[in-house]
């Protein structure tokens, strides 16, 4: 499928600004590393909303006609996307709210100020969900078509936030090492799943050109296609990668995304080269951009199928 820039921004940065929300309420809520000082919430904060507007922003590049965007709001009864854009407003009250909140009277462990912080972390993860279940319930792209979908969003979100607020600790000279301890687990778990999704793809399965035409006990080749030149449909969704080239990016793709942040982490942990910490947060940042970028360009949809293009 074509991988459309604003939607790989879209899912990218508001999944980590959520993440970096969801993370902030569970640091305060249990205190771990001694919880985040009224300076760092409000550094993590502006984080998590400067991410999430980016990617919110971004979306709007994709829309074919943008002054009709008020009408996916209408559909939340039955659209997951809807759900997502819904949820995604009604998150900046709340986070706007606790920014406010401790700005004004440095109340990170205060009542108030948890409940408004796990209120928008809580509707952050249920936008993430949202999100997830857009490509998830697609019958006709069967590498979209599976749970595995929203839980990768999920920890590939937690993985960027857990990152950015664990470097956040140590460039302002915080104890920090739950944190790392919290991001490297996340980081491990997301390369695992992402393991597991790629394995999932990459067994034959799904539609052929002998069960789309009922010709199940026959070989069924197609002889002509039927169009002689691009259409809207081999644009949009006959989009290929080679086998070989993919392997290639998502060798890359895990350097960057979990390999050196995993590394750099450590290493800025032990020797406090604050250097270690910002190479962590590019890293993580450039190398889920990639994983998103292969999410998207390896969706094949059934269409292809009559394009002259055979899955698995």
């Amino acid at each position: 499928m074509h991988p459309a820039l604003a939607v790989i921004f879209l899912t990218l940065f508001s999944g980590g600004g959520f993440g970096i929300m969801a993370l902030t309420a569970i640091i305060n809520d249990f205190q771990i590393d001694g919880g985040l000082n009224p300076l760092q919430t409000m550094v993590a904060v502006i984080l998590s909303l400067v991410f999430v507007s980016i990617g919110m922003l971004s979306s709007t590049a994709h829309l074919a006609n943008p002054k009709n965007a008020w009408r996916a709001f209408t559909r939340w009864r039955t659209s997951w996307l809807a759900r997502e854009g819904v949820f995604a407003v009604l998150y900046y009250p709340f986070a706007f709210a606790y920014l406010v909140w401790v700005f004004f009277t440095a109340g990170t462990q205060d009542t108030v100020g948890l409940i408004l912080v796990n209120l928008a972390g809580l509707i952050g993860l249920i936008t993430i969900f949202c999100q997830g279940m857009i490509y998830a319930v697609l019958r006709t792209i069967r590498q979209w078509n599976t749970a595995l979908v929203p839980a990768n969003f999920y920890v590939m979100g937690l993985a960027i936030g857990a990152t950015i607020l664990a470097a956040e600790r140590m460039i302002m000279g915080a104890p920090a090492l739950t944190l790392v301890g919290i991001a490297l687990g996340l980081l491990v778990a997301a390369a695992v799943m992402k393991g597991i999704y790629y394995f999932w793809i990459a067994r034959p399965n799904g539609p052929t050109i002998r069960t789309a035409t009922g010709f199940n006990r026959s070989t069924v080749r197609i002889l002509e296609q039927g169009h002689t030149f691009g259409t809207f449909l081999t644009e949009e969704f006959g989009h290929t990668l080679p086998s070989a080239k993919a392997r290639s990016i998502k060798f890359m793709m895990y350097i960057f995304a979990f390999i050196i942040p995993v590394a750099a982490l450590v290493i800025g942990f032990l020797t406090g080269q604050l250097f270690f910490a910002w190479l962590a947060i590019v890293s993580v940042v450039f190398g889920i951009g990639v994983e998103r970028w292969l999410f998207f360009v390896e969706a094949q949809h059934v269409i292809n199928l009559y394009h002259g293009r055979q899955q698995c």
